[in-house]
């Protein structure tokens, strides 16, 4: 009788856990892509890395976030000639992060803070943020 009430007991945590699990997106790969390069040709190659793995893992199974920052945060900017495809990207749920302090520094070079995708979210440092992400389980490509 206590196997039945143990087996009972495990086949409800699992009902509630599992329908959770699926609804708060847990990705089969945690993938973050570093931008830190200001060459045109590196920016649109970390696009094609991200739209390549959602294509092959799928939206549903795979996390992926962009951090730019240094040069490379110039993927982020608002005239960037690649904004229809970082906005295509957000629809699949792919995060960008931008680097406040690359943003601080460029202010000062340019007079004004640089004007971003609305879709970028500030993140204090780039560089800690993928360490973060590291500690979280995602893996470090830099195309």
């Amino acid at each position: 009788m206590k196997k039945i009430y143990q087996t009972l007991g495990f086949l409800l945590v699992m009902s509630v856990i599992l329908p959770l699990q699926a609804a708060s997106g847990f990705a089969e790969k945690k993938i973050v892509l570093q931008i830190s390069d200001p060459d045109p040709f590196k920016q649109t190659l970390v696009l094609n890395v991200a739209n390549n793995l959602i294509k092959h893992y799928g939206q549903d199974k795979v996390e992926i976030e962009i951090v730019a920052f240094g040069p490379g945060l110039r993927l982020l900017f608002e005239e960037n000639s690649n904004s229809t495809r970082i906005d295509s990207l957000i629809e699949s749920d792919v995060t960008f992060s931008a680097c406040q302090n690359t943003m601080e520094g460029m202010g000062k070079k340019l007079g004004h803070p640089p004007v971003l995708h609305s879709g970028a979210k500030p993140t204090p440092a780039g560089v800690v943020r993928i360490i973060d992400l590291i500690g979280k389980g995602y893996v470090l490509v830099k195309p």
